[in-house]
C-alpha cells in the first residue's frame, strides 16, 4: 500500500510553540489524530498573525482549506510542548501549500509533518480569488 510522502524544506520562516492539553489526547493516552489538525490550525493562525494578517483578512481576502495531508512520525503526550514550524510553497494562481513540521521541543523528536492546501477566497462574492501579490512577495515568491 502506497504511503503519503511529504518532502519538507530545510528551513522554515516561522516557528511557534504549542503545549498539548489533556483535551488533545485520545483513549490511548497520546495525541489524537483528529486533534493534531487543531494544533496545526492554531499554528497556521499564528503564522498569518506573524505576517500581520488574520485568516479572514489577508490583503482584504480570506482563505479556505482545500486539502490536507500528513504523516505521523511518533507519539506525543499530554504536557509536551510542540515546536511547529511552517512556511508556504507551491504557489498557484489562487492558492498555495502551507508546509509544516511538528517536533517535541526539548528532544526535537519529530511527531508529525504535513501540508495544508489553501485557496484565497473572497467571502463577499463567495468565490476563489487570486493570491494577493503583497502576500506572495512577503514570502519571497
Amino acid at each position: 500500500m502506497a504511503r503519503i510522502q511529504i518532502e519538507l524544506p530545510e528551513q522554515f520562516p516561522f516557528a511557534t510553540e504549542i503545549t498539548l492539553y489533556l483535551s488533545h489526547m485520545n483513549y490511548g493516552g497520546h495525541l489524537d489524530n483528529a486533534l493534531l489538525l487543531t494544533v496545526v490550525s492554531e499554528a497556521r493562525a499564528r503564522f498569518f498573525q506573524s505576517l500581520g494578517y488574520r485568516e479572514l483578512d489577508i490583503e482584504g481576502v480570506g482563505i479556505v482549506i482545500s486539502d490536507a495531508a500528513l504523516q505521523y512520525r511518533s507519539e506525543a503526550f499530554h504536557g509536551e510542548v510542540m515546536l511547529v514550524r511552517m512556511g508556504a510553497a507551491d504557489f498557484s494562481s489562487k492558492g498555495c501549500d502551507l508546509l509544516w513540521c511538528m517536533n517535541e521541543r526539548s528532544s526535537l523528536r519529530e511527531v508529525a509533518r504535513g501540508k495544508t492546501g489553501i485557496v484565497f477566497f473572497d467571502y463577499a462574492t463567495r468565490k476563489a480569488t487570486q493570491v494577493p501579490e503583497n502576500f506572495r512577495a512577503r514570502l519571497g515568491y
